[in-house]
Order: structure tokens, then sequence, then C-alpha cells
């Protein structure tokens, strides 16, 4: 089994998230990055990943913190990067067909269909686009300029995948099981599908001018 140490990024939460973490910091392999106020989830991320890169971590692996994510699928993503297959592997939710338990069936086509819509206008090869269940080498990370990735919703996830991509990574999808959050709510919102409706169209101009 391999190990793996746990970096809670905590965006202020209200809810003493921070706190509790707090109490598990003193085993050694849990480690905490409180931030004063709700940032956005893209900022939290690269935080995280800056983390990672200063602290001499080979590999980052991305990851909900409220068990719609399964810890136990971790070595899996994780293996492929390790034994130098792939620079980035996906959790994916449709690959090899659908595995998500307790989505409304809307939830569910707003999804599909964003990945649809992705690889329509990107020919990103990949099949979950949106997902945030990840294992990225560091060389991918040390390839990109953190604070030029902008998105802070769901696109966050599209553009990282896309620059990877484009970058010449190797991109790889293994099957998960995604169960919905039995606390709390979602953070989807009108803006959050704007924003990726958005991104996936500035994704592949920006590119297409960069030929140009």
């Amino acid at each position: 089994m391999p190990r793996f140490d746990v970096l809670v990024v905590d965006d202020g939460s209200p809810d003493g998230t921070g706190d509790l973490v707090e109490e598990l910091v003193q085993a050694g392999r849990v480690h905490l990055l409180r931030r004063e106020a709700k940032l956005g989830l893209g900022t939290a991320y690269i935080a995280g990943f800056r983390y990672a890169l200063e602290h001499g971590y080979d590999a980052v692996c991305e990851m909900d913190a409220d068990w719609s994510h399964n810890p136990n699928d971790l070595p899996r993503l994780l293996e492929p990067v390790a034994r130098g297959q792939a620079d980035l592997v996906i959790g994916s939710r449709y690959i090899g067909g659908v595995r998500i338990m307790n989505w409304p069936l809307s939830r569910l086509i707003l999804s599909w269909s964003a990945g649809v819509y992705t690889r329509a206008i990107t020919r990103l090869p990949v099949h979950d686009v949106t997902a945030g269940f990840k294992c990225i080498h560091r060389r991918v990370l040390e390839a990109f300029d953190l604070t030029r990735i902008r998105s802070n919703g769901y696109s966050f996830q599209i553009e990282v995948n896309y620059r990877a991509w484009k970058a010449g990574f190797r991109l790889r999808e293994v099957p998960i099981v995604f169960t919905e959050r039995t606390e709390g709510t979602s953070k989807m919102s009108r803006g959050i599908v704007r924003e990726a409706a958005w991104k996936v169209w500035e994704l592949r101009l920006r590119h297409l001018i960069r030929k140009l």
C-alpha cells in the first residue's frame, strides 16, 4: 500500500472543519492549509498544488472531502503515474459506463452534456471532463504557470486537463464510483455553468491564436 499524506485546504469553513483537522495534524501525515475567507475552488486547488511542489511531493492527488470520492480508489489513480504510464490520471465517472450514485436525472444530464459539449469544441480526449478526483505528476504542475489558470469553478478541471493535454502530457481515465454527498449542499450554480460554457471556447480560441 503506498504512503499518502493528506493536505486539507480550509477556505474559511464556518463549520469548524479547520479546528477538527488541527487536532489530526499532530499525527504527522495530516496537514492543514488555512485560508481566511472563501477565495474559490480553483484558487484552493492551486494553493494545494503549490504546497505539494514546495514540499517535494512527486505526485499530487486531488479529491473532494465529502466522501463523494472513495479514498480506497487512490492507489488505482496513483499506480499509472508511479509506473510512468501516465502523467495525469482521472477518476472517471463515465469511462466504460455511468458510475454515479444518488444523483437526480437533471444533474446527470447536465454533467454528461458538459462532457459532450467540451469534447466537441476542444477535442479533449477525456470522457469525464469535470472530474475532481485526479492524480497528477509534479512535472505537469511544474510545466504550468499556475497564475494563468483563472477558472474558479468546475471549469478548473477542464482547464487543467486541456493544458496538460496540449502540453503533450499523457492523460488516462480509470473508472471509479461517485456517490453523492449525504451532508451539505452542492456548489453547482448558474454562474459556474456559465463559466464552464465560456471557458471551453476561450481555451480553444487561445490555442488557435497561438498556432496562427
